[in-house]
């Protein structure tokens, strides 16, 4: 269990990733390199690496499509830039706000860095090895050693802080070089006609500035307006989630929380808060558990705050995780 309250830097944008991590079928086997880095030689299905030409070398793209197999090639080009690893799903909705700012980023930078693209839904060793508890994760390779970057979805100004932060860092260790895509134009003709990024929806663009705030009461208020605007709003639904558990979190110690549910094993609100200390550290079937046990035994206002909590959660861990599956059968069963 977690002894720490989340914080809005550290949940904002997050999704809980653990059950991928438990599915990884092995630790890392090097200091500093992750596991699916070890073996020796190219993998099937790799990203080809041409060999340098006149201090350029040459790649089939500067954002990559990669998997636990094919992360060799990967660690192989961080010894010439440093390359940029997005761990994404494609059910994460802060995902899709990040990852186009990832793509648009390192194409402006023509060559000098290279997108890594990690999907974590198929790729359980790579989100071991990046120690990814929550999605988006994103790190960096320099050298063929990982360095954990941020987790969530920042605005863009502050991800180019972070992509010239690793240049840095990179030149400190040496590692300064480019890369050219096989049969590309110069990088000043392709970034000529690129479109305006796209900027958030209104609602959720004031959300996210009242988080960064800390104003969670607000930003609360306006995902509810997005939502009741488009109830089938998937990103506003799972940025609600995500801030009101911020938001009941708030002020409150975990030694506090959990001293109140262990004095009170029936007390709801106290389940309620325990529950949302175990979410916040990732602790998904312990919450579910917890709350799902205590179902059956309470009615009326009780049972229907325990209802919605457990169905808010499922919002935020994502209908898809079996995990959730399991519950909603569960909290069916309990409820009818």
């Amino acid at each position: 269990m977690t002894n720490v309250p989340p914080t809005p830097s550290s949940l904002r944008g997050a999704v809980d990733l653990s059950s991928l991590v438990d599915r990884a079928q092995r630790p890392p086997q090097g200091p500093g390199v992750p596991a699916a880095a070890a073996p020796s030689g190219p993998a099937a299905g790799a990203p080809a690496v041409g060999a340098p030409g006149d201090g350029v070398l040459s790649v089939p793209s500067l954002v990559m499509d990669v998997t636990d197999q094919s992360f060799q090639d990967i660690v192989q080009l961080s010894t010439v830039v440093p390359v940029i690893v997005d761990i994404w799903a494609e059910w994460c909705g802060p995902c899709k706000q990040l990852s186009p700012v990832l793509e648009r980023l390192t194409e402006e930078y023509a060559g000098r860095i290279v997108l890594a693209k990690v999907d974590a839904d198929t790729n359980p060793q790579l989100v071991q090895a990046f120690q990814a508890q929550s999605i988006p994760t994103v790190a960096a390779v320099i050298g063929g050693r990982p360095l954990g970057l941020f987790v969530g979805a920042l605005p863009e100004a502050e991800v180019r802080d972070v992509f010239e932060q690793v240049l840095q860092a990179a030149e400190q260790n040496g590692i300064a070089g480019r890369v050219q895509v096989d049969g590309a134009i110069e990088a000043d003709d392709a970034e000529q006609g690129e479109p305006e990024p796209e900027p958030l929806p209104p609602h959720h663009q004031a959300a996210y500035d009242a988080i960064e705030a800390g104003d969670y009461a607000t930003a609360i208020s306006e995902y509810r307006t997005a939502i009741l605007q488009d109830p089938h709003d998937q990103m506003a639904v799972a940025g609600l989630a995500q801030v009101s558990l911020l938001d009941r979190l708030a002020g409150r110690t975990a030694d506090e929380i959990r001293a109140a549910a262990g004095a009170g094993p029936s007390d709801v609100a106290a389940q309620l808060a325990v529950a949302d200390l175990d979410i916040s550290g990732g602790h998904v079937e312990d919450a579910f558990g917890r709350l799902l046990d205590l179902v059956p035994t309470v009615f009326g206002e009780d049972r229907e705050a325990l209802r919605v909590r457990l169905v808010e959660y499922f919002e935020l861990i994502g209908a898809e995780d079996p995990r959730v599956v399991a519950a909603r059968r569960r909290l069916a069963n309990a409820l009818y």
